[in-house]
């Protein structure tokens, strides 16, 4: 099976299209009013995708009304909660909206992938991500984790990677997790928020090659 890929944070129709000319399975919108990739739900729907990429709305220890304008308005088929989400409060959002949701469990060590068999038959996807410094944001750092800690890990959902990833290093990546998804963010950019057209092509057509 292919390894596909998801470019998160995007913002404009340019950087869309690339992803969606590059073959990404998924793309991501960000809507957390602390992230320089922070999108509004209204620009978010106004960025056209076809049917058969997913389009995933990012969140951090949202409520309830945000989750529902966002789903509604920006049309997205799933949601990826990167906050504090317990089980309890991912199955509730599932129940509520209907949609594929995706957990973040963020890691440093082979003791932190344990927390993701708490979500099993409540999350669709685990999105094991590097665990950033406390005070700083969830996600989007450019971190990584060692992915060797991976390493016969029994994974209790479907699972993607992320964290630290960009053109030069993904497929080694792939090659020592086996992940079957890469989600890429800063490593597409040229600063915070603003993505290159060029680099998501590049990552796009480097996760092809695995």
């Amino acid at each position: 099976m292919p390894t596909s890929a998801k470019i998160c944070g995007l913002s404009t129709p340019e950087t869309v299209d690339a992803a969606v000319r590059g073959g990404a399975s998924h793309v991501g919108f960000v809507f957390f009013p602390k992230s320089p990739r922070d999108i509004v739900p209204e620009r978010a729907g106004q960025l056209e995708t076809p049917g058969h990429v997913g389009r995933i709305g990012v969140f951090v220890d949202p409520d309830d009304a945000l989750l529902a304008h966002a789903v509604a308005v920006a049309r997205l088929t799933g949601v990826q909660l990167h906050g504090d989400e317990t089980a309890e409060r991912v199955a509730a959002v599932k129940a509520r909206l209907g949609i594929d949701v995706w957990k973040a469990v963020p890691v440093r060590t082979r003791t932190d992938l344990e927390a993701a068999r708490a979500y099993r038959g409540v999350a669709t996807r685990i999105l094991y991500d590097a665990r950033t410094p406390k005070g700083t944001l969830p996600g989007g750092m450019g971190l990584r984790f060692d992915w060797k800690l991976l390493d016969g890990f029994q994974h209790p959902l479907p699972w993607a990677l992320s964290g630290g990833l960009d053109t030069a290093n993904v497929a080694e990546a792939i090659g020592i997790t086996n992940a079957r998804l890469v989600d890429v963010s800063s490593g597409v950019e040229n600063a915070p928020g603003i993505k290159d057209v060029d680099k998501i092509a590049a990552f796009c057509k480097a996760v092809s090659a695995c």
